[in-house]
């Protein structure tokens, strides 16, 4: 049994999602001291706030402290935008752009009767055995 905890544990994924993990936190806390020192007094000095962390209310000697939570949306609304930008936005550009190359024409299409793959030029299913029109290579109607 400790082998196999062993092997679990020095497997390269469980590694790289533990350092994952790591980053992401400290990345977290920048984001935060990003926010707090810099976003929050910005937005304040236009608003008229001098800080959200201080904004709260009380009920029945229960505090409400909502600036904390406007901060703490901030952060995550910033973490997640630089994420979208920085990660996902040239990602998808990276994808997009190496699907961009001719695609090579077509073996195969779809019966029409029962909707299998067949060849191009069949003029009968191998699996229901309709017979279908013969088509030509680059043609799929």
């Amino acid at each position: 049994m400790f082998n196999e905890f062993k092997q679990f544990i020095l497997r390269g994924n469980v590694v790289e999602l533990a350092v994952a993990v790591v980053i992401g936190a400290a990345f977290g806390s920048v984001v935060t001291a990003f926010v707090e020192d810099f976003i929050t007094p910005l937005i304040a000095a236009l608003g008229g706030q001098p800080d959200f962390s201080a904004l709260d209310f009380t009920i029945n000697n229960s505090t409400f402290r909502y600036g904390h939570f406007i901060n703490a949306l901030l952060s995550f609304l910033i973490i997640a935008a630089v994420i979208f930008f920085f990660v996902v936005q040239p990602m998808n550009y990276l994808v997009r752009r190496m699907n961009q190359g001719e695609s090579p024409d077509p073996t195969t299409r779809k019966c029409p009767y029962c909707v299998s793959e067949i060849p191009i030029k069949a003029q009968r299913c191998a699996f229901c055995t309709s017979e279908v029109e013969p088509l030509q290579a680059g043609t799929l109607e």
